[in-house]
């Protein structure tokens, strides 16, 4: 593991630039990254994406974990919900990812939880086919926009709760908008956080199928 710093442009209210923390993991003979956009509150020490970042690098897959935000913005509630911000700054990464010579030849994958499945899909949307698949685990792909899903070009896989009322609803309403190859997948019982035994383990092993088929 390494830890990384990606430069994420400037901050408009003070002309400072910003740095993002991250981990980049990249098992031997790795055939593509998957960089993780986490959700609002949330950070890259996130235990349930680090837990889904194990298993897709089990499989060989290289995971990009970091903060979509710095400490200063995640403190303004506001800031956790700028989908447009958080959009820059996944796509920041993919372009640091993109001119490292480590990672600049392997397919890239997204990862999104919560506000941070909205960002990867409209960051997907603007990268169109250099992205090979998204994942989005009880996600808000629906803040994405009707827009960017109809852009969408990844194949995309929407992982959510079989009890989280109300988020199945939203991502219904987000799969019908998407024109790329697309599935739905509901884990039984399972509430919006996955917190129920078993149901982590099963959208994990999802996810990981899912990125192994398409990078």
């Amino acid at each position: 593991m390494s830890t990384v710093h990606i430069p994420a442009g400037l901050v408009e209210s003070d002309g400072e630039l910003v740095e993002l923390d991250g981990e980049l993991i990249l098992p031997p003979s790795a055939k593509g990254v998957v960089l993780f956009a986490h959700g609002s509150g949330s950070s890259r020490f996130s235990p349930r994406n680090t837990y889904v970042a194990e298993v897709l690098q089990q499989r060989g897959i290289g995971t990009l974990l970091f903060d979509l935000l710095t400490r200063e913005e995640d403190q303004d509630y506001a800031t956790r919900f700028d989908i447009e911000l958080l959009t820059r700054r996944l796509l920041a990464a993919t372009a640091w990812l993109q001119s490292n010579p480590k990672t600049q030849a392997l397919s890239l994958g997204y990862f999104g939880a919560s506000t941070g499945a909205a960002a990867a899909l409209q960051a997907a949307a603007q990268m169109e086919d250099k992205i090979a698949a998204v994942v989005s685990r009880g996600g808000r792909p629906d803040l994405a926009g009707a827009v960017a899903l109809r852009r969408v070009t990844a194949p995309t896989l929407l992982i959510v709760g079989g009890a989280d009322y109300g988020v199945i609803e939203l991502n219904q309403q987000a799969d019908a908008l998407l024109n790329c190859e697309k599935k739905l997948t509901l884990i039984p019982g399972a509430t919006h956080l996955f917190e129920e035994p078993g149901a982590l383990q099963q959208a994990a092993h999802s996810a990981a199928d899912w990125f192994a088929q398409h990078l």
